[in-house]
């Protein structure tokens, strides 16, 4: 079974995970939230406790790869790809988002 629409609030930080993957290749978990609030700015804050879940479910689905590797840091990190699936899963995402984007926009427009 789909969505429900009114989950597409919360698939929102699919969009933008596969949507940073997408644009900047293989990322991190904290490279992920930083390219997404270096972008957004202080309008976005992604917490590790949101993230991390979504990572695993995301891996889960088929959307994403994981592979350890050395950050910048010189530490062990677990480092996110978006797959062929992931891309497919992206363009259906942004439609979602313009979809109910596009309706927040109708209501708002009555008032």
């Amino acid at each position: 079974m789909g969505k429900h629409p009114n989950d597409r609030l919360q698939g929102t930080l699919d969009l933008l995970v596969l949507r940073s993957l997408a644009a900047r290749g293989a990322l991190h978990g904290y490279g992920i939230t930083i390219h997404i609030q270096s972008v957004a700015g202080e309008a976005l804050r992604i917490e590790e406790g949101s993230l991390y879940p979504a990572l695993h479910r995301m891996t889960q689905e088929g959307w994403i790869s994981a592979k350890w590797g050395v950050s910048e840091n010189n530490r062990r990190a677990r480092y996110y790809s978006i797959t062929a699936s992931g891309r497919k899963q992206l363009v259906l995402e942004r439609q979602r988002w313009d979809e109910l984007t596009g309706a927040v926009a109708r209501v708002l427009e009555l008032a």
